[in-house]
């Protein structure tokens, strides 16, 4: 059994103008887990669906087994782990998680714990005397670009040329060719190969040259898997780079702006600081950083929810629309974080579950645990806040907010 969803539910979904609440239309789209779009693609969007699809092997990253590629891939360089399946995708990711977490190196993230939060309350310095402030431009992308740019080994004051870079990526993502400008296309093309050659050059500066930093540790080491190339190792910290700041900042800002719409847990975490593990948990759940996966293909014909996929078809998967499904959690809509079994899929999950997730994580415990507690009777300047171009990457491109008496 087949059904074709409405195609305006997906495309209000995809406007911009839905950017400020898309769960009306989440739950729309709910009605029919598997939906067939007119393009012949599918938009999965119930949580059993999702969770179950995505621990299927028969689902690729490969943009290679689409029956009919993207454009947006067709120039770019040596894909990245996230765009590849087993066995390649697992011995990149492998070599890069030897440096990056457990098991062979444990304590990456309680050892940046220090910095971390030398970082924040630094930042957290600059809003003394500071009547409105910026949430994102003044605190919620300066602290994860510093530490992300500390793990990889990349200057921070290169910050000006990659900001430049990286946007232009992230806004091809979602490039679709029926409704975008071909710009958008090429803008991210042409940003991708810049930042993979500025990458290039940081690399080869670490050749026998051992450090730290994961750029060091990826081009020196010879572990039990050999060694990555030097494409590979690029491609690697491509995506680090763009997915250890873009998600984080969107998380740490979502999650400000819930509080400030949710005063009395505010207070709860100003005066139960040990509440924010669980708090940013259901942040995950609730408003997270990263909404869609815009396409996965079929390796061969999949069946999900009595509708046949058949081989090739691109498929759209709706997390965010997942984490809100009510036949999985009770009263979804509802920010609680007291809640319980919450097994959400604002980190993905299956082979692709999200790298960085225990750093992004901890940098956002800290982050929201010190600005509750330096921030003075913080209020929204607007709300809904002015939100970025993506769908895919949600979250405010600048949170106002006033402090202090008035």
């Amino acid at each position: 059994m087949t059904t074709i969803q409405r195609p305006d539910t997906l495309h209000r979904i995809l406007d911009y103008s839905s950017r400020a609440d898309p769960y009306p239309l989440y739950a729309e789209l709910r009605r029919t887990p598997v939906a067939r779009q007119e393009d012949g693609s599918y938009v999965i969007s119930t949580y059993r669906e999702l969770a179950g699809i995505l621990h299927n092997p028969h689902l690729s990253s490969d943009v290679r087994n689409l029956a009919h590629p993207m454009p947006v891939y067709e120039e770019r360089t040596t894909p990245s782990f996230i765009n590849l399946d087993p066995p390649e995708h697992d011995r990149l990711r492998r070599l890069a998680m030897r440096h990056f977490g457990p098991p062979h190196t444990p304590g990456l993230v309680t050892g940046l714990e220090p910095a971390l939060t030398a970082t924040v309350s630094s930042l957290a310095d600059g809003f003394a005397g500071k009547g409105q402030i910026d949430i994102v431009d003044d605190f919620a992308y300066p602290f994860p670009v510093t530490v992300i740019c500390h793990v990889l080994g990349v200057p921070r004051e290169d910050e000006p040329r990659f900001h430049v870079w990286v946007d232009a990526v992230v806004n091809s993502i979602d490039y679709d060719p029926k409704t975008d400008p071909k710009e958008k296309l090429d803008n991210g093309v042409q940003a991708t190969k810049d930042l993979h050659q500025y990458l290039g050059g940081l690399l080869e500066q670490r050749h026998g040259r051992p450090a730290d930093d994961l750029l060091s540790r990826l081009a020196n080491d010879d572990g039990p898997d050999g060694r990555m190339t030097d494409d590979e190792i690029v491609s690697t910290a491509h995506l680090l780079l763009i997915a250890g700041h873009e998600t984080t900042v969107n998380l740490i800002t979502n999650g400000m702006l819930t509080l400030l719409r949710h005063p009395q847990v505010l207070q709860r975490l100003r005066d139960e600081p040990g509440l924010v593990v669980p708090l940013v948990e259901e942040l995950l759940r609730y408003e997270p950083p990263v909404h869609i996966i815009p396409w996965r293909a079929a390796y061969s014909d999949i069946t999900v929810a009595d509708t046949v996929i058949p081989k090739g078809s691109q498929i759209m998967l709706m997390l965010a629309s997942g984490s809100r499904d009510p036949n999985r959690f009770h009263d979804p809509d509802r920010f609680d974080p007291d809640r319980r079994d919450n097994q959400h899929l604002g980190f993905g999950s299956g082979i692709h579950l999200c790298f960085g997730g225990p750093l992004a994580r901890r940098e956002t415990q800290i982050a929201l645990t010190e600005l509750v507690r330096r921030l003075d009777r913080p209020r929204l300047v607007t709300d809904p806040p002015p939100y970025r171009r993506s769908p895919v990457l949600r979250g405010p491109i600048h949170l106002h907010v006033e402090q202090g008496g008035g």
